[in-house]
């Protein structure tokens, strides 16, 4: 028989406090953020007590290594017309080189457009533990926000399709990537040149800006004047465009779809199965030398928040000479486009980079060139498309003037025009 205490625990439980139901958000005007398109970068999204977006970027990784990669994004806000919203860009803790490091001091602006094509830039402010505060404002209901202006695999084959019919160019497939996407290289002007130029874009995703370079450059050196001609007459340019497809497909940082670093490890021989687009671009230039018209100057293009040429002293016989010649180049880069950032100081070296790798181990010439993707110090800007372009067309006269003492030919060389 039942107390009657304990009948009263029957008739009447102890309930637990009721929880307290989380405060609704803020409406900040927001409805979702669209990432399904092409390039745009997998995030993760949330609205704080206090109205601002918190945006998590995702880190890609590098294979048997701690190094890990977010600093690439592209995605469409949803929102309501004339919202004025806050996004904070978090989990930019990366690790580099085995390093702790983040991208959250450097990255000093982003890139907005209404429709994908027209992009302005938006300064950012840096608030503690490695974050990043942007304000927008909703123009229509949907807005892009990248970390440079977007050149896309759409971009590309756009491109390569308006310049294939020329006959000063030449499409070439050198392999593919590793989740199978063709890999080009592209010849502009006469093989039989007596210099020849080779241009890598790409090898890290979120690096757009060498895209624009060398889409400026192609453009330069395809037009029909007296300039183009002359450079033309002096060197061939062959640009492999995109190195690393299946990132930028993907909105990855840094790594491909191996996990592979592909400015790294170019003391050796790239492995066929990780890393396809640094083995393609291994056998193109064994052909190239067998044929002895192996490059006479490399260039590797990428960005970054400083924008500095960097030329690595590997223990090689040339380098005194070598040095020379990246000292001259760097000269003709600060006469003939707005470069004023400088290279890197008497102790850099960085082996495994396509520039030490290249010089050390095959004898070209070659160097890596970060585009500073926040400043354009020699036009006192923020960097858009339209800008890298524009330094691209200069590199047409940049690498003509290079080989001007070799050709013996530093008298004839065509007066200024655009270029």
């Amino acid at each position: 028989m039942k107390t009657p205490l304990a009948l009263a625990f029957c008739l009447f439980p102890i309930l637990a406090p009721a929880a307290e139901n989380p405060p609704a958000p803020p409406e900040t005007g927001l409805e979702f953020i669209d990432t399904s398109f092409e390039n745009a970068s997998p995030v993760s999204w949330e609205i704080g007590t206090n109205g601002v977006i918190h945006v998590f970027l995702m880190y890609d990784h590098q294979r048997s290594s701690p190094n890990r990669a977010a600093g690439h994004f592209h995605f469409q806000l949803q929102a309501r017309p004339g919202s004025r919203l806050t996004l904070e860009l978090r989990n930019l803790d990366n690790v580099w080189n085995g390093r702790p490091g983040s991208v959250a001091k450097e990255l000093k602006a982003v890139v907005v457009s209404a429709n994908g094509r027209e992009w302005q830039s938006v300064a950012t402010r840096q608030l503690p533990e490695n974050r990043i505060q942007v304000d927008v404002e909703m123009p229509g209901p949907r807005l892009f926000v990248a970390r440079l202006e977007p050149y896309r695999i759409s971009d590309l084959d756009r491109f390569l399709s308006e310049i294939r019919p020329s006959p000063l160019v030449r499409i070439e497939a050198i392999g593919r990537t590793v989740e199978g996407r063709e890999l080009e290289i592209v010849r502009v002007g006469d093989p039989a040149a007596p210099h020849r130029v080779f241009i890598r874009a790409r090898a890290h995703p979120w690096e757009s800006g060498g895209n624009w370079v060398v889409h400026g450059l192609v453009e330069r050196l395809l037009k029909d004047d007296a300039d183009a001609r002359a450079f033309r007459q002096r060197y061939c340019l062959y640009v492999m465009p995109m190195a690393n497809k299946d990132g930028v497909a993907r909105g990855k940082t840094r790594f491909n779809s191996g996990g592979w670093d592909l400015n790294r490890a170019w003391d050796q021989p790239a492995p066929a199965d990780l890393a396809p687009e640094n083995h393609a671009l291994e056998q193109w230039l064994a052909t190239m030398t067998a044929r002895g018209q192996r490059p006479d100057l490399g260039l590797d293009l990428h960005n970054d928040g400083y924008g500095k040429l960097h030329i690595s002293r590997p223990d090689v016989p040339t380098l005194e000479k070598y040095l020379a010649d990246m000292a001259r180049f760097e000269g003709l880069l600060r006469q003939h486009t707005w470069f004023t950032e400088g290279s890197t100081g008497s102790s850099f070296r960085n082996p495994g980079t396509l520039g030490d790798g290249w010089f050390e181990r095959f004898g070209i010439p070659a160097a890596v060139l970060e585009l500073n993707a926040n400043w354009i110090e020699g036009k006192k800007k923020m960097p858009l498309g339209a800008d890298w372009e524009e330094f691209g067309a200069g590199f047409a006269r940049v690498f003509y003037e290079y080989f001007a003492r070799s050709s013996g030919e530093a008298e004839k060389r065509p007066a200024a025009s655009g270029g």
